[in-house]
């Protein structure tokens, strides 16, 4: 993320914990990320030189007025007049991080090479939220190569146990020693 990012972003946050609608916000503005990435064009509109300000914020209006929290239709209309539009995913991913330290809460990715069945994946939350300490939300991601076992991806930590990297480590292990 953005050093922008991050500044408004935890801007935005701070003004939501105020109103306390921090949940609110954050439900609009995943709303609004998916829908930019769905429409790219629409940050390039908001960013193009040809029209005024004032044109660019009436865009915003018309768009989006009564269909997201008042504070989030200003932020939009900050990063517009400020020529940071561009910058609204990443004010979404450092939201979403604040909103996640404020309220305690841990994203952690399980890649397994089989779907977690619904016990395994209540068992491995239930296990990370004891050792974390934290609210635990877990997203299992799918990837055969892993052939089995479990990596965890959270907090810019990896924990590697699957199959693969355990065969890997024995490979490097083999050519390392000297017979």
């Amino acid at each position: 993320m953005t050093q922008i990012g991050t500044m408004y972003a935890r801007a935005l946050y701070s003004l939501a914990a105020e109103e306390g609608c921090t949940e609110e916000v954050l439900s609009a503005l995943s709303a609004l990320e998916t829908s930019v990435e769905q429409e790219p064009e629409f940050l390039r509109l908001l960013s193009t030189p040809n029209l005024s300000k004032e044109e660019r914020c009436k865009i915003i209006d018309d768009s989006f007025s009564g269909k997201m929290p008042e504070i989030l239709l200003n932020f939009l209309k900050l990063l517009t007049e400020k020529g940071y539009a561009r910058h609204l995913g990443e004010c979404a991913k450092a939201y979403q991080a604040e909103y996640d330290r404020c309220h305690n809460i841990l994203r952690v990715e399980a890649v397994t090479a089989v779907p977690l069945s619904g016990v395994q994946a209540d068992r491995l939350t239930g296990k990370l939220s004891t050792l974390t300490g934290k609210t635990v939300r877990l997203h299992n991601r799918v990837d055969p190569a892993c052939l089995g076992g479990v990596r965890l991806c959270y907090d810019g930590r990896q924990v590697d146990d699957t199959v693969s990297h355990r065969l890997e480590d024995i490979t490097n292990m083999l050519k390392n020693t000297v017979l």
